[in-house]
């Protein structure tokens, strides 16, 4: 009766649609995210990953803590019914309160932003080579101006961010771009406080030196290979510092005990799960 469980699936557990069976890129379909994150004239790209997936384990969370804390005070577990792409709907306030309130419908606007110009991704010198630059003010423009040398457009920001400038802008900034190197770019445009970073890939994630400063990446033991990497506790506690694990787990190390300790069940039965491939 203590027992605090969660169910976590795209539609939640009632409703015309409990059973539908999907991961968190249909439910990121559902909710109309596929359709916003993507380019005017083009089908339907999405966000990267399962997007609800990222969203929901935020909910998970709150709503766990939430049922820990009254069973704190009531001695009573709970079962929470969650969906994904309800958690996910938030996240979408802004142009549903747009619709409903004037009844604009939502496009896709690719890498702009509504609030911020330039924003976006531009190619740098290289082979796949890409820097994401967003500018938020007149002062972050004027000194975007300086470093690609456009003396011309300083002072100019919001003439410069009208749709009839606004593609000759976005073209200038990627022809800049494109001769110098990412790094270069980065350190230029922060040296001005204007955010402005790399793409990086996975080798540029590992060589990242404030990464590396936090030891994110931590190269334990592994059961089948010598050794593997993992990330770290994203969390720096100052009196519970997290401790690195010893070896990687596997899928399913603790399936015995939990079966055996938990919910009961004989050696004979877990042999049978095992058998039936039902067990990893």
């Amino acid at each position: 009766p203590d027992l605090i469980m969660i169910s976590s699936c795209l539609m939640g557990q009632t409703g015309p649609w409990r059973n539908l069976t999907g991961f968190g890129n249909l439910a990121a379909s559902v909710t109309g995210f596929q359709q916003l994150a993507s380019w005017p004239d083009r089908p339907p790209s999405g966000p990267f990953g399962a997007y609800t997936d990222f969203i929901n384990v935020r909910y998970n969370a709150l709503a766990i803590l939430a049922a820990l804390e009254y069973r704190d005070r009531t001695g009573e577990g709970q079962y929470i019914d969650e969906s994904q792409s309800e958690a996910a709907l938030h996240f979408l306030t802004p142009d549903y309160l747009d619709y409903t309130i004037n009844g604009r419908v939502p496009v896709a606007v690719g890498n702009h932003d509504r609030d911020l110009f330039p924003h976006g991704i531009y190619p740098a010198a290289g082979d796949d080579q890409w820097v994401g630059i967003a500018i938020r003010n007149d002062r972050d423009w004027d000194g975007l101006c300086d470093v690609i040398e456009r003396p011309e457009w300083v002072g100019h920001k919001a003439e410069r961010s009208e749709p009839a400038a606004r593609e000759d802008t976005e073209n200038a900034i990627a022809a800049w771009a494109r001769h110098e190197p990412a790094s270069s770019i980065e350190s230029k445009l922060q040296a001005l406080g204007i955010p402005a970073h790399r793409a990086l890939d996975t080798p540029g994630l590992f060589e990242d030196p404030q990464l590396q400063h936090r030891e994110h990446f931590l190269e334990v033991a592994h059961e089948i290979f010598p050794t593997t990497w993992v990330e770290s506790t994203r969390l720096q506690l100052s009196e519970t510092p997290a401790r690195k694990p010893e070896r990687a787990l596997h899928l399913g190390c603790d399936n015995r005990e939990v079966l055996e300790t938990l919910l009961g069940y004989t050696s004979a039965e877990i042999a049978d799960l095992a058998a039936k491939g039902i067990l990893s």
